[in-house]
């Protein structure tokens, strides 16, 4: 019994030989020399000992297909073993890489059965809305992990740039003389989005230049981001963003409730985005740089890529993100609020980490990240149906997170895995071809 699993190896390779060579051609005069020996010299019993086979091919001058083809066929023969291990490996692999996609349909699954009206279009296109906050700041929050950094901040910079709306709005910019200039919506939406470039561009000056790790400036940042946002109004909110006929401002609901062609415009925004996302990493030199960054920093640099540029932008891409969702949120709610945001950036690195992005850099998409910000929100917002606690839903959100990234270090070394089986793959397929060139 010990040798039964090497007595079917070696049946398997017998039967396999002997096809190959039988029905490989009728051109077998090209053979000069078949030795088939079996733990003996050559022209022993091959009855003595049926658990050893050692075949020996010698091909002098006939380089022929119909000579070489039954060779290819007992090579590939002698590695079945090895093509199972490859092809076992190969099929983790793409389950894997569809975990997002796979999760999503189990979520949605289990909600649509515990809750009966999650699948309605009303609630499935309200729960869109809410994966659009989460899916513009994991945009950015994927080209800075893409880099190698993370971006602590989003969330503290979506609530000062929703506060600076709401003071725009209400008191709008003094003036010398005791005036007072009142900005339209559009403009007030651009004045914000510059702000959280700015407060990007600073993470990324301070990261770059003063070689500060991405972990702690951003976490500063969070802080003064958050504690400029409480002294913004005393700790108190703009409340009533509905603007004055007379003063030009009126409109402002419209960015985060209103509607075009039936979708909310918060969700085109995030498909804007998503494009936008999708073009400078595939499209651009940018994004060649940004995974080259994330890659190997060192090499990189060495071969030309502007590091601090390219760390800059994603950095001030993030705050355009973190300034937009800031923009909605106080739209939505008409009302701007100097905690808007909290915790924001964890579900924005939870979808990142869900859809496929590696923390170490390097490896990700911005599609993926879209993925992993639905799980998450339809998560979310189907235990908010089902009634559970807000302290469970930090747990599961928590465990959800944890999990993905044990899943993500399985990943990378499974397809180190991969890796090392197809190229002793390839050596052992490339094997009895060059011992037919050099006989």
């Amino acid at each position: 019994m010990r040798h039964q699993p090497r007595r079917i190896k070696s049946l398997v390779h017998r039967a396999i030989l002997f096809v190959s060579l039988t029905l490989g051609s009728g051109h077998t005069g090209c053979f000069s020399n078949l030795n088939a020996r079996q733990g003996g010299p050559e022209g022993a019993s091959t009855a003595s000992n049926p658990h050893v086979l050692r075949v020996r091919l010698v091909v002098p001058r006939c380089p022929c297909p119909d000579c070489l083809q039954p060779l290819r066929l007992v090579g590939q023969a002698l590695s079945w073993p090895e093509n199972f291990m490859n092809q076992k490996y190969l099929l983790y692999m793409y389950l894997l890489k569809a975990r997002t996609f796979i999760a999503l349909l189990i979520v949605v699954g289990f909600f649509s059965v515990m809750v009966p009206n999650f699948l309605t279009p009303s609630n499935l296109l309200i729960m869109t809305q809410h994966v659009a906050i989460t899916g513009l700041l994991a945009i950015g929050m994927t080209l800075v992990i893409l880099t190698g950094g993370i971006d602590l901040s989003v969330g503290a910079v979506a609530g000062i740039c929703g506060m600076v709306a709401g003071a725009l709005l209400t008191n709008g910019v003094p003036l010398w003389g005791g005036n007072t200039l009142f900005l339209n919506v559009p403009e007030v939406i651009l004045v914000v989005a510059i702000f959280g470039v700015l407060v990007g561009f600073i993470n990324g000056t301070v990261i770059t230049r003063l070689g500060v790790a991405p972990f702690i400036c951003t976490l500063g940042m969070m802080y003064v981001a958050r504690g400029a946002a409480l002294l913004f109004n005393d700790g108190s909110t703009y409340a009533n963003l509905v603007g004055l006929p007379a003063l030009g401002n009126t409109g402002f609901a419209l960015l985060g409730s209103g509607t075009v062609l039936g979708v909310y415009i918060p969700i085109w925004l995030m498909i804007g985005f998503l494009l936008l996302g999708l073009y400078l990493t595939r499209k651009t030199p940018l994004g060649r740089y940004i995974y080259a960054t994330g890659g190997n920093e060192s090499a990189a640099r060495l071969a030309g890529v502007p590091i601090i540029k390219v760390k800059v932008f994603v950095y001030a891409f993030s705050g355009l993100c973190a300034g937009l969702v800031g923009l909605v949120v106080a739209s939505q709610l008409q009302t701007a609020h100097p905690m808007t945001g909290n915790m924001f950036e964890m579900d924005a690195i939870g979808a990142t980490v869900l859809g496929g992005t590696a923390l170490a850099g390097g490896r990700g998409r911005v599609s993926g990240s879209i993925i992993g910000a639905f799980v998450i929100v339809f998560l979310a917002d189907g235990m908010v149906m089902m009634g559970v606690s807000d302290f469970w839903q930090m747990v599961i959100k928590g465990l959800v997170i944890v999990t993905a990234v044990v899943i993500d270090q399985f990943q990378q070394r499974l397809q180190s895995k991969v890796v090392l089986l197809r190229r002793h793959e390839k050596k052992l397929q490339a094997a009895p071809l060059s011992d037919i060139r050099h006989s």
